[in-house]
């Protein structure tokens, strides 16, 4: 299957991410993991990271499939 993984990058370190295999937000630092606890705890956000891994990933991983099938 596909994983969709929503870096959330600060001073060029990735502290938080959201992986759609897990269906969670996983923290890399300390600052990074209180995010993590909170974001996971809120709903509406899981949600919005939900509606983007629907909207986004289904629809390209459709056009990359069939782009795929084309050149076969």
């Amino acid at each position: 299957g596909m994983e969709y993984i929503d870096s959330y990058v600060f001073n060029q370190a990735e502290y938080i991410r959201f992986n759609s295999t897990v269906g969670r937000f996983v923290g890399y630092t300390e600052h990074g993991l209180k995010n993590a606890e909170a974001w996971n705890s809120d709903a509406g956000i899981l949600g919005q990271e939900q509606v983007q891994l629907e909207s986004y990933c289904k629809h390209n991983a459709a056009i990359d499939y069939s782009a795929i099938l084309d050149k076969t």
